[in-house]
Parts: C-alpha cells; structure tokens; sequence
C-alpha cells in the first residue's frame, strides 16, 4: 500500500497483523453475519451525495457515460464502513510481524518467483534502477506474490468511504482518480477491485498514485496492474522507488553491534547523521567490519535496548514512501535481502515481551503524564512524544533510556 494511499492510514492495524498473508479456511473462525444493509435513510442520503459528486466529476471532465457505467448498480458497501471504522485493540509485536513478512514461505516463494519471471526482472532492474530482489518483496509483501489482491470494487469502495465522511475529500480525490482511469480504458470498471481501502492490483497502488506512477511496461497499451501478467505492476512498483531516490546497489539498512555506552536518545529514525559519526560512537556491522561510508544513516532499535539494532540509510526512507510503517519497509528490505540469499537476523528478539493492546498503551500514557512524564495525550498510540517521555522516566530511574514501549515497562510504572 503506497503511503500516499488511505490504505496506510486506515490499515494500520492489517499492517501490524502481517501485510497480505491470510489464513486458510481451515484456519478462519466461523463466518460473521453479514452486516445490515444501509436503511432508507441511508441509501436516500447516499444517492444525494452520488448526484453532486457526477455534477463535480462531470465538470472535472469525466464523461456522463464513463460515470454513469462506473456507479451502475452501486451501493453502500458495509463490510467497507465496518473495517474503517474497526480500531483493532490488540497489535502484534514487530517480530511477529517479521515472522509473517519474511516467513520461509514466502523467501522461497519469492526466489521461485525470481526464476520464473528472470528476463522481466532483470528488465526491469536495468530500465529503473531497482533491483529484482526489492521488486519482489513489494509484490510479496503487498498481495503475497498476486495471490490475494482484494475483491472490493474500487468504485463501491471508495464511494462508500467518500459518502461516509471520515476522511471524505482524501477518498473524492482518489475516486476521481479512479475514474479517470476508466476513462483512459486501461481496466474495465469490474476488473477494477482491490482493498477494501481502495489499493488495487499486484503492488496494492491507490488511483491517485496508479495516474502519476503506473507504467505499460508490456507495451499492450494499457497500465494494467490487475492483469494475471503482473509485468506492469511489478515495473509500476519499480518506477515508483526510483522516482523517490532509490539507490541501486545499497542497502536499506544493517544489522549492527551498539557499544554499552551508546546513548539510546539518539537512536531515532530522524536523526540522520554522516556514517563517521556513527563510527566515531563504536558502532560496527554484526560481524565486526566497519559502518560502510554510504551516506547518512539513523540508527533504529524496534524492539528496544533488548533486541536487534540497525542503521538505516536513504532506501529504507524510499520504501516508506511506499508504507509509512517502520515494520512494513523493515519488512520489505529484509525479505529482498533472504530472496538475494542473505541470512536471518543474528541477534534475537525479546520474545518473552507481549504486545501492549491498545487500552494498556493508553494506560502507560497516562501513568506517565501522571508520574510528571507529559506524553501530550493518551491515545493507545506510541508516537514520538510518548517515547520522550518514557526516555526521561527511563533516565530518571536509572534504566537505559531506550524509550521502549513494553509490557514490563507498564508493570513497572503501575
């Protein structure tokens, strides 16, 4: 889901929860009741909406017939308004997370991929400067190598998050853009479907971004990225990296040894400093080799003092641009590292640390602010304020401040 999408900000919960991957229906609990279907009132209120966004559309140069064939039999869709409005309580920790993202599935799913589809990749690699490997984890990552790519109509979808009103110009915008890719003729309107959040096709790309982005890599004539040929989207993916900075050849990041004496207050994903800072602070590689002199790095400790410790460089902040989420470009540059043949991670987690839900995190925010750790708010969401403030509770009690949000922590504090 790229970053630009409503799909970064609306699935975060589907991110935390490994990013395409699905259970079998063996493993599914049983199904829910269908949900209720819009009332009169709705449906009236919706069908306003539907006659003043086609005044908007068609003055914004969408043709009746396009509009009118795109909205033909469409309706509030409430599985759509049940997801967006769900608040997941409970989130899984980054390694969970990790284990799904780069499962032994799918690193070799991805290297048969490799092979499968070698002449394409490489082409692509030499006409976008992104490699093969990272292509292929987008793809794995955002629909497990094509295999689920959602079944939402992209017009119901969106029309239904745009009359819902949550973030209502964000989802006009992109349902505009979607017509306008309609109108192109590069997909008929019932091939178009993906999330329920309006990402489509193989790379998950939401209208607006597919506009600005998408390539006919196949020469067919037509951006097709919902095609089972997954050519174009896979260079559509490439292209997109390239346009933010990718660095072919360099890493997103390295697994690295931190010295006892490293000061955790620096260990944040915005302070980008030159290498020979990092040096001079007797940081090494895992295997005892010095920092490479790439360019800026930050250095990022997921899971705290406890876990692994990376530096990161300019690609890890392209694959954000993708997904703003830590774990998702985590993800992304690990699983393209084990499909090149790279190893697992050396140092372990700390698996013996649950997830805090949603309600422990706000009760940590506001046993902080209490003890006279302003966080600034108690959202259940542990954002930059809330890592300050448990750095100088940290600091105050004499413990490594690396500003990590754990279920220890919160016992501590109550």
């Amino acid at each position: 889901m790229l970053k630009t999408s409503l799909a970064a900000s609306l699935l975060t919960a589907a991110l935390v929860g490994g990013c395409a991957s699905h259970a079998s229906p063996s493993q599914q609990a049983a199904p829910a009741a269908a949900p209720a279907k819009p009332s009169q009132a709705e449906q009236h209120n919706f069908i306003a909406w539907r006659d003043d966004f086609r005044r908007r559309a068609l003055a914004n140069g969408i043709r009746a017939e396009v509009f009118d064939t795109a909205f033909n039999n469409i309706d509030l869709n409430q599985q759509v308004i049940k997801l967006d409005r769900g608040q997941a309580e409970f989130t899984r920790q980054i390694w969970e997370y990790l284990d799904t993202a780069v499962s032994a599935t799918r690193v070799s799913t991805g290297q048969s991929k490799h092979k499968a589809l070698a002449d394409t990749l490489a082409q692509i690699e030499q006409r976008y400067g992104v490699e093969a490997e990272v292509v292929l984890s987008i793809w794995g990552m955002e629909t497990n190598y094509g295999s689920y790519r959602g079944k939402t109509p992209t017009i119901e979808g969106l029309a239904t998050l745009a009359f819902e009103g949550r973030r209502r110009a964000f989802a006009e915008t992109q349902l505009m853009a979607a017509l306008q890719i309609l109108q192109d003729g590069d997909v008929s309107v019932n091939d178009m479907r993906g999330s329920w959040a309006g990402a489509m096709g193989h790379t998950q790309f939401m209208p607006t971004s597919y506009l600005e982005y998408a390539q006919d890599f196949n020469g067919d004539g037509k951006r097709n990225i919902w095609s089972e040929d997954p050519a174009d989207a896979l260079a559509s993916a490439a292209n997109y990296l390239s346009r933010f900075g990718w660095q072919a050849g360099m890493p997103w990041g390295l697994e690295v040894t931190l010295p006892d004496t490293f000061d955790y207050t620096q260990a944040d994903q915005k302070n980008r400093q030159p290498v020979a800072y990092w040096q001079q602070r007797g940081i090494t590689q895992v295997n005892g080799q010095a920092l490479p002199d790439i360019g800026k790095a930050a250095v990022l400790v997921p899971a705290g003092a406890n876990g692994p410790a990376f530096v990161v460089f300019n690609n890890f902040y392209v694959i954000k641009r993708y997904n703003n989420a830590t774990s998702y470009a985590m993800g992304v540059g690990h699983l393209a590292d084990r499909i090149a043949g790279g190893a697992e991670f050396s140092r372990p987690w700390p698996r013996h640390e649950r997830a805090l839900s949603r309600t422990e995190k706000r009760e940590l925010q506001q046993r902080l602010t209490q003890q006279g750790f302003n966080t600034k708010g108690a959202d259940g969401v542990i954002g930059p304020n809330t890592m300050t403030a448990i750095r100088a509770w940290q600091q105050a009690k004499g413990l490594t401040a690396d500003g990590y949000a754990s279920a220890s922590l919160l016992e501590r504090l109550r």
